[in-house]
């Protein structure tokens, strides 16, 4: 008897766009994000002083206006929650910018620059992803969880809030000079401060960076 010709078909390769289990996957996991960023924004904004601190969207446009780091004046001089010694600590920070401070000042350009961000990354869902990449589509519902919970805080205050300080006090033991990064001896190895939505989108980052990886290293026999 003939052998079939039948091409053998494979379940579960197909687009992550029209898998539920893959949009379940994604969505929850940026759900999660969200509530869990907006959630500590909360908390720490609530409990590092000892009083609440309330954010007016208003009065940071007024500062922000006259110059874009003043806006945290707003914030009263506080000792920093100490979560774990000379590892972990928590400090107010209201950022005007992106991440680690940059750009500040451009807060119509950064909303707009995460409303491209979140596009891309339901791109890259859509066309990168299939059924099987429950990594990458875990990855892509960080980023889309960690930018929704920024979008939200520079909509709603004219700024992103900060609180997470890592390696406080950890200073360059020797002076390195590499034309962009300049590690001066006593500089401080860790100086920002930023927020659980940052750690999320890095996460995110790092595993999708895995997830290709991966996916090249399985596609190398093929192409040899």
């Amino acid at each position: 008897m003939a052998a079939s010709s039948q091409p053998t078909i494979r379940t579960g390769s197909g687009s992550g766009w029209r898998s539920g289990a893959a949009w379940r996957m994604m969505l929850v996991v940026a759900l999660l994000s969200l509530v869990a960023d907006l959630a500590s924004k909360h908390l720490a904004f609530h409990y590092v002083m000892d009083r609440p601190i309330t954010v007016v969207r208003e009065r940071v446009l007024e500062r922000a206006a006259q110059n874009p780091r003043l806006i945290n004046t707003l914030i009263p001089d506080h000792e920093p929650l100490v979560v774990v010694p000379k590892l972990l600590h928590f400090t107010l920070v209201l950022n005007p910018g992106a991440v680690f401070g940059i750009g500040p000042g451009k807060r119509w350009f950064f909303i707009a620059f995460t409303v491209v961000a979140l596009a891309f990354g339901l791109m890259m869902f859509a066309r990168w992803t299939t059924t099987r990449d429950r990594w990458a589509h875990a990855a892509i519902g960080l980023l889309i969880g960690g930018g929704l919970g920024n979008l939200y805080d520079r909509l709603t205050y004219a700024c992103v809030r900060d609180f997470i300080h890592p390696l406080p006090g950890w200073k360059w033991p020797f002076s390195l000079n590499l034309l962009v990064v300049d590690l001066r001896r006593g500089a401080p190895i860790w100086p920002y401060v930023s927020n659980l939505a940052d750690l999320l989108l890095l996460i995110g980052i790092g595993m999708l960076l895995v997830h290709l990886w991966r996916r090249d290293r399985a596609h190398a026999p093929r192409r040899a």
